[in-house]
């Protein structure tokens, strides 16, 4: 039974509760940490559950009413009241077997995004630069934190690559859909004859690894420092502050030039190269749920076409879900919150066809 389930629920998250404030637990900070977030994780759900005892409690005062009460005009009210925390019911009952859906237990991590030019040469690096000011003004408008890691300049403008860290409030959990290859179609800025190119860049979403989901070895890293520089090469700072990480047993192989100090940059470099080594492993994780799964909404193969972007058209096409909006112009202006929504509720129905919940 639901209420069952849900009062077993609560019970954890009493005992949660009680645990994060034990100074024993609080000594242990991976242990405070995980306690934290799965309190985080049950309160929305306890919240909801609250609510909904209260109106099954009712409803079972409303029937209660209508057995013993004579006066017709008191029952006229109760069958009234009972119809209303009914529908309230089966709403709340919709909202329930959603939040009881097993999340990714990455979900609620911050992200480090990559996005990298494709196929279109110096128009594939203008595109890169027009999903990356897509993605600062969404995350300007959640009122998450953006940071650049690292970029390399296009000739013509635009990025051939460029990384970034987002924190806030569940951003992997949203971010995690722009996973994949976006594809434009228009007339590139260095086309004279008029004729509608196809470009595409690579988005890499990754939830950001913490100190206790990597280990890394110091003897495992090579560190070499080197000045950083900007477009066309042309020197930025004379000082070696810019850093590359060779993480010797992977080869995996970090940049970072975006800061003046040679610690920050280090900083940033190590919180990325951390990120890449769980994101192999995570992978696999991914895999497995794609194997199970028909149709992968949020994951799975991160060489897949995932969007077209059509100008001529003012036309976005998201083709996981055939979903096809024709308000290019405040799409590219961050307004990506409508195409995040639909693929998080086809992500849902697919959950709940599974039977997960």
């Amino acid at each position: 039974m639901l209420l069952d389930k849900l009062e077993a629920i609560h019970n954890r998250f009493k005992e949660v509760s009680q645990l994060i404030t034990d100074p024993e637990v609080i000594a242990d900070m991976k242990r405070y940490i995980q306690l934290n977030k799965e309190y985080k994780d049950l309160e929305e759900i306890v919240d909801v559950y609250h609510e909904y005892r209260n109106v099954v409690e009712n409803i079972h005062s409303s029937k209660e009413i209508l057995l013993k009460e004579k006066d017709e005009e008191f029952r006229e009210m109760a069958k009234m009241e009972l119809d209303d925390l009914q529908e309230k019911q089966t709403a709340l009952e919709e909202q329930i077997k959603l939040l009881l859906v097993p999340s990714d237990p990455q979900d609620g991590k911050n992200a480090i995004v990559e996005i990298r030019a494709g196929t279109g040469g110096d128009e594939a690096a203008i595109f890169a630069g027009d999903l990356f000011r897509m993605y600062i003004k969404y995350c300007e408008k959640k009122g998450w934190k953006t940071e650049i890691v690292d970029m390399n300049e296009g000739t013509s403008g635009g990025y051939k690559e460029i990384v970034f860290n987002v924190s806030g409030n569940k951003v992997y959990g949203t971010l995690k859909y722009e996973s994949g290859v976006h594809r434009v179609q228009r007339v590139p800025q260095t086309e004279t004859q008029g004729r509608v190119h196809t470009s595409a860049a690579t988005v890499a979403v990754l939830p950001e690894a913490d100190e206790f989901d990597v280990e890394l070895k110091p003897s495992d890293i090579r560190k070499d420092t080197y000045c950083s520089s900007g477009p066309g090469g042309q020197s930025v700072n004379t000082t070696y502050s810019a850093v590359r990480l060779t993480h010797i047993p992977s080869g995996l192989v970090v940049t970072c030039q975006d800061q003046k100090s040679q610690i920050k940059n280090l900083e940033k470099a190590m919180k990325v190269l951390r990120t890449r080594l769980f994101d192999m492993e995570y992978k696999k994780y991914l895999d497995e749920i794609a194997s199970q799964r028909k149709t992968m909404v949020s994951t799975g193969d991160r060489s897949a076409k995932i969007r077209t972007y059509n100008y001529p058209q003012g036309r976005v096409t998201d083709h996981r879900i055939g979903l096809t909006l024709y308000n290019l112009s405040s799409i590219m202006d961050g307004d990506i919150e409508e195409i995040i929504d639909a693929l998080k509720v086809a992500e849902n129905a697919e959950k709940l066809k599974e039977g997960v919940a």
